[in-house]
């Protein structure tokens, strides 16, 4: 935990970047597409990470560059997978002391190798704000005039993006085999058999616990962590373990906390880091659920991975460290998982 503050606090003269600053000239890096490796074995592929099941009980995850979106993958953004890793490298580090996670090692900086777990069957999604765009988020149903979700009372006159008296845990069945994710409440996850009571108490802790050690460290760095989403998962002794990733860009909500309470006040979205250029481009120019895709200019492909290196330099405090220009990204993961062939 002691390395995780130090990483924040060395760099408060870094004040938090707006999203509409000018993008920075990065080095130029090849994005990762994909990541088959033929001597690896049990090969299974997510929508953005290529997951290799060892004979020992390990799992190589491998984060690639895919921008997942509309049911399918839209884009390679360079660095993504790099930034999404090591971000979540960064969170597990400053979090090991609350709950213990899967890594095991960092072969490669878009590469873990942690242990392989079953995965709970319950999404655990924290909300510190009434916010959100998906159709099991508590803004989407509040303003369906829902006031009783996820085994909770919500009173009349909230605003969209208010800060909820608590932190809240509105958990969402996992939906493994394509179907839709439906909320839950704490009793039904228990009465169901999704899990024991035990198992519940725990994972609500961890991620309660963990929550607010994000929104502690995220304000260090002028940032509000809005809301994320938690996996877990046990091992073959049946711990409970963190799985996935932890407070990336991917997985949670960030506001820029200097300027949301005058946008609050005006009614306004709240600043954040904005990544959606390639779906909102493509949403203006299709239907990217029954039509083929447009070409994707290459520069909203460069804004889009400047945003994700941004982020991560914001929320951690350090330095991006770009992977060596022209070099095939693939060849160097090989090289650096040979060994495990």
């Amino acid at each position: 935990m002691a390395s995780g503050n130090r990483a924040v606090r060395r760099s408060r003269r870094d004040a938090p970047m707006s999203t509409s600053a000018a993008p920075r000239p990065l080095q130029k890096a090849l994005a990762l597409g994909d990541a088959f490796i033929p001597e690896l074995p049990n090969y299974y592929r997510g929508k953005v990470r290529e997951n290799y099941d060892l004979p020992d009980g390990r799992r190589i995850l491998i984060s690639t560059d895919r921008l997942s979106a509309f049911d399918r993958a839209i884009a390679a953004i360079p660095v993504k997978g790099q930034v999404l890793t090591q971000t979540a490298r960064w969170w597990f580090e400053a979090t090991a002391d609350i709950c213990p996670n899967h890594v095991l090692d960092y072969p490669d900086p878009n590469v873990v190798i942690g242990r392989r777990l079953d995965i709970l069957p319950v999404e655990i999604i924290v909300r510190g704000y009434l916010a959100g765009t998906t159709g099991t988020s508590i803004l989407t149903l509040y303003r369906q005039g829902a006031r009783e979700m996820y085994g909770m009372r919500f009173p009349d006159g909230l605003r969209d993006n208010q800060a909820l008296p608590q932190a809240v845990i509105t958990p969402t069945s996992k939906a493994f085999d394509g179907g839709h994710d439906e909320p839950l409440s704490a009793a039904g996850i228990v009465e169901t058999g999704l899990l024991t009571q035990a198992q519940w108490n725990e994972v609500s802790g961890y991620a309660l616990a963990l929550f607010a050690r994000g929104q502690a460290l995220a304000a260090e760095r002028g940032l509000i962590l809005a809301d994320t989403k938690y996996e877990f998962g046990t091992d073959a002794e049946g711990r409970i373990l963190l799985a996935d990733e932890i407070h990336t860009p991917d997985s949670s909500r960030y506001w820029f906390g200097e300027s949301y309470p005058e946008r609050f006040e005006r009614g306004e979205k709240p600043e954040s880091f904005d990544k959606d250029f390639v779906r909102n481009w493509v949403v203006a120019r299709c239907d990217p659920y029954k039509e083929e895709l447009p070409p994707i200019p290459p520069e909203l492909i460069a804004q889009t991975s400047d945003v994700y290196v941004r982020a991560y330099e914001t929320i951690t405090g350090q330095s991006f460290l770009p992977p060596p220009a022209g070099e095939p990204p693939l060849e160097r993961i090989r090289r650096n998982l040979a060994r495990y062939f």
